[in-house]
């Protein structure tokens, strides 16, 4: 009688858990569908007004007060400056600190308490970068309103996330390879440098460039280093007045011509394409890496 009711019970139990799992399965794909056909809506809604300016012209022409005479050569040329020095900066700075507190720092409380700090800043909004990128790099440093004060910002922006996904590709790598490497008789060094980083280093590549996609579409800690939203001349070097995409596209809906409107739907298609390529490119590079390691 007793191991009846067991068995009854357990069925029971079982079939309330199936129950669960398939109606929060239903809201989990519900919400993901939810979020999925916005996407799709608002892209839609970005190619209608936008694909009409998309043209030669207007990738190589500068700002206009005329919307048909208007382009974002400025604006590209300033965002690739920015982003090619955040990354010069950012990916030697967040790799090799990933390395050390993974290889060669000791578990104790100081790591424990700079882990939990890395993981909190990498969850601070932009725009508190963006003031101590004023405070440190524009006032104190007296690095200008150009494009170093905005590299330096934005590499202080990216290099949380870039540390965390560092240091989780790093730890996934498996003990017996660095054994298999000492074992070899190869120093320290060589074995991080040999075996630990080649392993590591989708997971790390994938994490680094999706950080410098998030830098990409960042406008608040430009705004506070000084960059402007509208500039009709190239910069000339690092120092000089700049412009970048997402400041571009602030500026054209700031204004009430419906012309401009459709003028930053074109921008943001550019942005979107910059975006989706170096996604593209993370997973071209994940892919090739991860096959030799196969």
């Amino acid at each position: 009688m007793s191991n009846n009711l067991f068995k009854n019970n357990a069925k029971d139990n079982l079939k309330s858990r199936q129950r669960a799992n398939n109606i929060l399965k239903t809201i989990f794909f519900l919400c993901t569908t939810f979020g999925v056909v916005i996407l799709i809506v608002l892209i839609g809604s970005v190619l209608k007004d936008g694909l009409k300016y998309l043209s030669l012209n207007f990738l190589t022409g500068f700002p206009s007060r005329i919307a048909s005479k208007a382009g974002v050569l400025p604006a590209i040329i300033g965002s690739a400056y920015v982003i090619g020095l955040t990354a010069l900066i950012a990916f030697p700075l967040g790799i090799g600190s990933a390395i050390y507190i993974e290889e060669y720092m000791s578990k104790n409380k100081f790591r424990e308490i700079l882990e939990l700090n890395i993981s909190n800043l990498a969850g601070v909004p932009s725009i508190v970068y963006g003031i101590l990128g004023l405070a440190v790099f524009v006032q104190t440093f007296m690095f200008g309103r150009g494009i170093v004060a905005a590299a330096l910002t934005l590499s202080l922006l990216i290099l949380p996330t870039i540390i965390i996904t560092s240091q989780e590709a790093i730890r996934n790598v498996p003990k017996s390879l660095r054994e298999g490497s000492y074992a070899l008789g190869v120093s320290k060094w060589q074995s991080i440098t040999g075996v630990v980083l080649p392993f590591a280093l989708p997971g790390i590549l994938t994490g680094t460039i999706l950080s410098i996609s998030r830098a990409l579409g960042e406008s608040a800690p430009l705004i506070m280093v000084g960059a402007a939203s509208y500039v009709a001349f190239l910069p000339k070097d690092l120092f000089s007045a700049y412009t970048a995409l997402p400041l571009q596209i602030y500026n054209w809906t700031s204004r009430p011509q419906a012309e401009f409107q459709q003028l930053a739907a074109t921008g943001i298609i550019v942005l979107l394409v910059f975006l989706l390529g170096a996604n593209t490119l993370a997973i071209i590079l994940r892919n090739k890496y991860q096959k030799r390691l196969d």
